[in-house]
C-alpha cells in the first residue's frame, strides 16, 4: 500500500485447546465491530461438532463464523487453502467496514499466514494413494525407517506413528529427490508470498497453570463423551467413505473413538486415552506459540484476563487511522 494510505486492522485471538479463546472471542465481539474467521484445522469439516467444539447452531447465529463446515471429513483441507480463504474473507469483511478476528488453535495457519508459505511441490494423488496403501500394509512406523534413510533430519524431528507427517516428508521427498530441511531454506530465502496487507493485533493465551489447563481439558472431554462423541464417529462412518488415515479422523477424540470402534482400544480407556492425547495436543500448541514473534502473551487463567484483553484490543483499534 502507499505509504500515506493506513493498513487496515485485524485481530489475531492465539491459544492451546480448552484455554478460553472461544469466550474471549465472544467478548469481543459483543464489544467491538469484529467479524469471527476460524482458524481451526478441524472445523473445517462438516458433520464433525462435537469433537471439534464447534458453536451450536443459536450461537452461530448469534456469532456467526467464517471457514467453518468447508468440506467433508473425506477430504483434505492445507495451510496454502487456508490462507488463501483467510485472505479472501478478511477482504470481505474490511470491505464492510469492518474488522477480521481469526480465533482458533491451528498455529501452522496463523504461521502460513503472516509469513506465507514454503515453495513445496502440490500434493500428489498418486503417490499419496501409494504411500497410504503402504502403511496399511506394513505399518506407519516401517515407512518412518523409510523416511529416516531418504530424510534423516526430518524422521527424527516425528514420531513413527505420526502419519499425516511421515505421509507429506514422504511423498516431498519422493516427488523432489530432496529433504524437507532444504526446500524450507530455499523457500525462505526465495519466499515471494507477498506481506500480510493488516495492522495485526495477535493475542496469545498462555496459561502459567498447567493444572488448570489439564483440568479443562479432563472436563471438556468427558462432557464431548456424554455429549454423543463416539455416536457422531459411528455416524460420520455410515455417512463417509472414511479410513484412520484421513486428516479428519486423525483429529483428537476421532482417533481415539476410531480406535475404539475398531476394537484396537478397549471401551473403558477411552476416556483416559483422549484426555492424555488431548494434553499432549495442547503441549505441542504452546511449543509453537513460543516459537512465534510478535504476540502480546495472557494468561487466560489469571484474574481479570478479559479485561485486558478488551483493553489492548479497545486502544489497539482506536490507533487504527494511525500511518
Amino acid at each position: 500500500m502507499a505509504d500515506n494510505i493506513p493498513l487496515p486492522s485485524a485481530v489475531f485471538l492465539l491459544g492451546p485447546t480448552a484455554s478460553g479463546k472461544t469466550d474471549l472471542a465472544f467478548a469481543l465481539a459483543e464489544r467491538f465491530s469484529v467479524d469471527l474467521v476460524s482458524v481451526d484445522s478441524a472445523q473445517v469439516f462438516r458433520d464433525m461438532n462435537i469433537g471439534t467444539a464447534k458453536p451450536d447452531a443459536a450461537t452461530l447465529a448469534r456469532f456467526p463464523h467464517r471457514l467453518i463446515d468447508l468440506i467433508s471429513p473425506e477430504e483434505r483441507y492445507s495451510a496454502a487453502r487456508f490462507r488463501a480463504d483467510a485472505l479472501r474473507e478478511m477482504a470481505g469483511i474490511t470491505a464492510r467496514g469492518r474488522v477480521p478476528l481469526l480465533v482458533g488453535g491451528t498455529m501452522l495457519y496463523f504461521k502460513a499466514l503472516r509469513e506465507g508459505l514454503a515453495d513445496l511441490p502440490q500434493a500428489d494423488a498418486t503417490l499419496r494413494a501409494e504411500i497410504d496403501a503402504a502403511a496399511a500394509a506394513c505399518g506407519w512406523p516401517v515407512l518412518h525407517a523409510e523416511l529416516a534413510l531418504l530424510d534423516p533430519a526430518t524422521a527424527a524431528r516425528l514420531k513413527p506413528t505420526d502419519a499425516q507427517r511421515i505421509q507429506r516428508a514422504l511423498e516431498v521427498v519422493k516427488l523432489t529427490g530432496r529433504p524437507l530441511d532444504s526446500l524450507f531454506a530455499e523457500s525462505a530465502i526465495l519466499n515471494t508470498s507477498p506481506p500480510l496487507p493488516y495492522r495485526v493485533l495477535a493475542l496469545a493465551l498462555v496459561p502459567q497453570d498447567r493444572a488448570m489447563l489439564h483440568q479443562r481439558i479432563a472436563t471438556r472431554f468427558k462432557a464431548m463423551l456424554a455429549e454423543g462423541l463416539v455416536e457422531e464417529v459411528e455416524n460420520l462412518r455410515r455417512k463417509y467413505q472414511l479410513d484412520a488415515g484421513l486428516p479428519s479422523m486423525r483429529c483428537v477424540g476421532y482417533r481415539q473413538a476410531w480406535e475404539m470402534l475398531e476394537g484396537r482400544l478397549p471401551r473403558g480407556d477411552l476416556q483416559d486415552r483422549g484426555i492424555f492425547a488431548t494434553r499432549q495436543f495442547a503441549k505441542r500448541q504452546l511449543t509453537w506459540l513460543r516459537s512465534m514473534d510478535g504476540l502480546e502473551l495472557i494468561d487466560p487463567f489469571e484474574n481479570h484476563a478479559e479485561r485486558r484483553v478488551l483493553e489492548l484490543v479497545k486502544t489497539f483499534l482506536a490507533t487504527e487511522h494511525a500511518p
